[in-house]
């Protein structure tokens, strides 16, 4: 098997780029998992301080002071509810992804005449 046929060099290529785009959006969805973890603690631990408490937000480099305890809670719980949101899309990209791999795994395996793949969890 010297040669391989353009079709199959097509397929390849696209078995390839599936498996980039579903490492790319498991790796975020990793990230946005974690963001939300973080999240929740911070609004956990700022319903526990009074409102006139000292608190503190991390811009950057920098920690500003913030006068606004509870002001600061609804934006993180908006941007929580956001993060939410993006990991709900990133969990139905990666379903998508998934399944386009399984079925290009399976046209090459065919096409290289390996034998069917039975049903682990590999993926």
């Amino acid at each position: 098997m010297d040669e391989i046929s353009p079709k199959l060099q097509n397929q390849i290529a696209q078995f390839q780029q599936i498996q980039q785009q579903l490492q790319a959006v498991m790796s975020q969805k990793i990230r946005m998992d974690a963001m939300l973890k973080e999240m929740e603690m911070t609004i956990e631990e700022l319903k526990k301080v009074s409102e006139d408490a000292v608190v503190f937000k991390s811009v950057g480099s920098l920690m500003i002071k913030i006068g606004d305890t509870p002001a600061l809670l609804k934006d993180i719980e908006e941007d929580k509810e956001t993060t939410e949101v993006r990991v709900k899309s990133l969990d139905r990209q990666e379903k998508m992804l998934k399944e386009k791999f399984q079925s290009v795994q399976e046209q090459l395996n065919r096409a290289l005449g390996a034998p069917p793949k039975q049903d682990d969890e590999d993926n």
